[in-house]
């Protein structure tokens, strides 16, 4: 994704410092004030809320959603999540004014995405969109290293966020300028180290030097990086689930105690791909359902985590997509799932649930119940009974079209 920058001479760059950068964004609304008396003296609850770049969006039959990515309004809120879009979400510009998501899209403005705090623990979080306010401003953003440090600033190798391009920049914090360590902690610009790993928010204005400079005014750092002698590698043996452009997630079994039972991982050049005898294999093997195991570092803050090596296995999971349908069958632990949300009973399946059986996209809160749409990986092994029952390994809520909750911005 391509940003266009306004640039200026050298000479001005010590100016840039004074100015306040456009990256800046006010807060999400404030919390809930309750005086002693228990009476609420402010009724408006805070909301999460991520200020970025749309970096993915999806609008098919399954329904409407946006990934952004950025950073959190607050410490706690999300860099990067998957919000599903619904005719309840408000989208307007700064002043207010309806916009169309499409417009959005197609002039890649920054946005503050506001979501309800039901969230999922997958990686990124998913959730159900509020509220979404065009940003006036544009700005870039940088994860990379701190590899060099001034009385004026810092240098950073790395990529640009949202151009997975390579790039190097210096970058002037002013007395204002926001920085956060990984725990939510605020630093000073005298702590920041030559080793951690930082994603930096900068521009729009961009000194024509080399390397180039720019002010910027929130920093998110890792203060442990400067520290770690080496990386430990995690991997996870599953199913593939999803695959976008760079990018696949894996639901399965943590192959070690560093991995995780659901991860999103960035695949490239460097990634080896081979099969279980070793044979080197080419991406288009990487399918939704497909048996992999994977090996990524688990903590590449705050990028998202590279996948170094990936063994494919021959098998694939069985795939099917339907509603969950209330029958006399369907308890807590066996779902009857109308296969293809249609009148036909013919291929209709009954799914056992287990303690093995991976959830993903449902909020901690929530449990599966009819009138749930998903798509569901099982087991090969199945009864010839009808319908057939078997075992479910991987369950994905898909995003429902009703919110019930209320936007953060009334009128």
């Amino acid at each position: 994704m391509n940003k266009i920058y306004k640039v200026l001479t050298t000479t001005t760059i010590l100016a840039m410092t004074a100015l306040p950068i456009a990256a800046s964004a006010q807060g999400a609304p404030p919390a809930s004030i309750h005086s002693e008396q228990g009476s609420n003296v402010n009724q408006v609850k805070r909301v999460p809320g991520t200020l970025g770049y749309i970096t993915d969006y999806v609008n098919d039959k399954t329904g409407k959603s946006i990934t952004v990515t950025g950073r959190g309004l607050a410490a706690t809120d999300q860099r990067e999540i998957k919000l599903s879009i619904s005719k309840n979400t408000k989208i307007v510009d700064a002043q207010g004014n309806k916009v169309q998501l499409q417009t959005i899209v197609d002039k890649n403005k920054a946005i503050k995405a506001f979501y309800s705090p039901n969230i999922t623990k997958s990686l990124p979080a998913q959730g159900a969109a509020l509220t979404i306010i065009v940003s006036d401003h544009d700005f870039a953003a940088i994860d990379g290293t701190i590899s060099e440090i001034n009385e004026r600033g810092f240098l950073v190798e790395g990529s640009n966020v949202y151009g997975d391009n390579a790039e190097t920049i210096w970058l002037h914090p002013d007395p204002k300028t926001t920085i956060i360590d990984q725990n939510g902690k605020t630093l000073k610009a005298s702590d920041l180290k030559a080793g951690m790993t930082v994603r930096s928010f900068y521009g729009p204005y961009v000194a024509l030097s080399f390397p180039p400079q720019s002010s910027t005014n929130y920093i998110l750092v890792n203060t442990d990086s400067a520290n770690d002698e080496q990386e430990t590698e995690a991997g996870i043996n599953g199913i593939l689930t999803e695959k976008t452009d760079g990018r696949i997630s894996i639901s399965g079994q943590p192959s070690n105690p560093d991995g995780y039972e659901y991860v999103v991982l960035a695949i490239d050049g460097d990634t080896q791909i081979v099969d279980a005898q070793g044979k080197p294999l080419t991406s288009d093997v990487l399918n939704e359902g497909r048996r992999i195991e994977a090996q990524y570092v688990p903590v590449i803050y705050p990028a998202l985590p590279h996948a170094d090596k990936i063994v494919v296995s021959d098998a694939s999971a069985p795939r099917v997509e339907g509603t969950i349908t209330a029958s006399e069958r369907t308890t807590q632990d066996h779902l009857y799932i109308n296969v293809g949300s249609d009148q036909s009973t013919d291929n209709d399946i009954i799914l056992n649930i287990s303690k093995d059986t991976q959830i993903i996209g449902l909020s901690p809160d929530e449990k599966l119940k009819p009138g749930t749409k998903i798509v569901a990986y099982h087991s090969i092994l199945m009864t010839k009974s009808i319908p057939a029952i078997t075992s479910a390994e991987v369950i994905v809520v898909q995003p429902d079209i009703t919110l019930p909750f209320e936007s953060p911005i009334k009128g």
